[in-house]
């Protein structure tokens, strides 16, 4: 608990306008993706084509999408931003290592890896003075 105290003290210290508007753009991409998943229920079907003989398939695929959309919400509202964060780090590392096992496409290798450096980073950066975990922490 000492940690994530001192780590949002640091980050609410450090503070940009660039940051927010960098958390609000990855939430925002999260829940467009979310929608694509859902919109689209195939593409998601044949990118897990390659693991789909494993354990859980079913499961992942039940997974992505509402993880996406609220993940993307909670993160673009600086709400939760660190759960909300640790939820989609698996989803992250799947994209990444999808891309291996089955067809190469550097196009969504490059996003997803993008992606999860940003996500890594606000794990530890936190939501930020500009978001609604800062506002209801002052109202207190």
């Amino acid at each position: 608990m000492p940690t994530i105290k001192s780590l949002n003290k640091w980050a609410n210290a450090h503070t940009y306008y660039p940051l927010d508007l960098l958390r609000i753009a990855l939430g925002v991409f999260l829940f467009l993706k979310g929608i694509n998943f859902i919109s689209n229920s195939q593409i998601l079907v044949d990118l897990l084509k390659p693991v789909q003989n494993l354990a859980g398939g079913m499961i992942v695929i039940h997974y992505v999408a509402p993880a996406h959309l609220m993940g993307g919400i909670l993160i673009a509202f600086g709400l939760l931003t660190r759960w909300s964060v640790a939820a989609q780090l698996p989803l992250l590392i799947g994209a990444i290592i999808i891309n291996f096992v089955g067809e190469m496409h550097i196009a969504n290798l490059i996003v997803a890896s993008v992606v999860f450096l940003l996500c890594v980073f606000f794990m530890f950066y936190g939501s930020g003075k500009h978001s609604v975990d800062y506002y209801l922490k002052m109202q207190q």
